[in-house]
């Protein structure tokens, strides 16, 4: 009871030994590559040029970890498998921060400079590009949530009159998306008033973000000046009519490679795998889980990477998966979306959360280089 209690211990504390490390450590990296529950032999054999590692010393060590929640021995095996807890234990103190492979980097890079993409390339076609590169990379499922349209920064608007009192209206972003609106007069505009109405908008508010200006909006509602000049008046109407109920328009989800992980052994429960496709397809409840791994400071590595590990994971379809995301902003601070990759406890994490830090830069510089023109 007394090993129990100091092998817990050490684990709360953030604190083993270097021995117990370097097991655990080992015990990971094997089973990452085979699947297979790890036995002493096994770790004698790769530390056999060590001195001071019999097969018995291990075992003991192996038995603290297994005490410590760490590790487990599955039924059918004398080995040792991580648990979530022992995995979540080498992310945040074993694991060194990686950089990708120049393979990787290769494969990464040849989306923008092969793909055609340039200025005038939408978004949502560079996050479904992302999502694929993700999960073609990391043979897991990739999954991008593009900026919502509150979020996005207007590049322009327009007014196109339909009818007497219905106007169509054009919104494109900065990141190229359009969003279209019919919205409906009490009173009528003549096609000059409309485009005069656009000028004005597109002078004192191109480069900010919808949430903003439709925070100015109405505050300008409430100056006196708006009562009697016509084209603010009107500029005042249009602006709130077309961003109205937008804020809380949510970006898209592109989500690819869901059909990587039926190959993999680590999903067997066909209901728990039919549950996690379920979850892929709803839209809010992605955004939700997202979200929720960006905002949790316990989650947070090294570079704003972001691991969410088994039974950390809110939802019962996650708890035998790892996520690992990054959000990407525009300018220092500005949360706009997010990216990352869904897998297997058993999954690469120095590389795959060095690729999802790596592409969430990339879209940043993009975004940003998109915003100064």
């Amino acid at each position: 009871m007394a090993r129990r209690n100091s092998a817990l211990q050490a684990v709360e504390n953030n604190i083993l030994d270097a021995r117990a490390k370097a097991v655990l450590a080992a015990v990971i990296k094997e089973h990452l590559v085979t699947g297979d529950a790890v036995g002493s032999l096994v770790l004698a054999d790769r530390f056999s040029n060590s001195p001071g590692w019999s097969s018995a010393t291990i075992r003991n060590v192996m038995g603290e970890l297994e005490e410590a929640g760490l590790v487990e021995q599955p039924h059918t095996s004398a080995g040792r498998v991580p648990t979530d807890k022992g995995y979540r234990y080498y992310v945040d103190n074993i694991l060194k921060e990686a950089t990708l492979s120049r393979a990787d980097l290769r494969a990464i890079d040849k989306v923008f400079t092969s793909s055609g993409f340039d200025s005038a390339t939408s978004s949502d076609r560079i996050m479904e590009k992302m999502s694929h590169v993700l999960s073609e990379l990391s043979e897991n499922v990739g999954i991008v949530v593009s900026p919502s349209l509150a979020e996005n920064r207007l590049s322009h608007i327009e007014f196109v009159q339909l009818s007497d009192r219905r106007i169509l209206v054009v919104l494109v972003t900065t990141s190229n998306t359009i969003h279209n609106k019919i919205i409906r007069l009490e009173d009528k505009l003549t096609q000059d008033e409309l485009e005069r109405t656009a000028r004005y908008l597109n002078t004192e508010f191109s480069g900010k973000s919808l949430v903003a200006i439709r925070a100015e909006i109405l505050e300008l509602m409430n100056v006196e000046k708006a009562l009697y000049d016509r084209l603010l008046r009107n500029a005042i109407l249009l602006c709130d009519m077309s961003l109205e109920g937008e804020e809380s328009t949510s970006g898209d989800v592109y989500v690819d490679g869901a059909s990587n992980i039926l190959a993999k052994p680590d999903f067997v429960d066909v209901d728990r795998m039919r549950e996690l496709f379920r979850t892929f397809e709803e839209k809010s409840r992605l955004i939700k889980i997202l979200n929720e791994c960006v905002s949790r400071e316990q989650y947070s590595m090294a570079g704003d990477v972001h691991v969410v590990i088994g039974r950390e994971h809110p939802i019962s379809s996650m708890r035998n998966c790892a996520l690992i995301t990054a959000p990407y902003r525009l300018g220092s601070n500005e949360h706009l979306g997010t990216l990352g990759v869904v897998g297997p406890m058993r999954i690469e994490y120095s590389r795959i959360m060095a690729m999802v830090n790596y592409m969430a830069r990339l879209i940043e510089r993009r975004l940003d280089e998109e915003a100064r023109v």
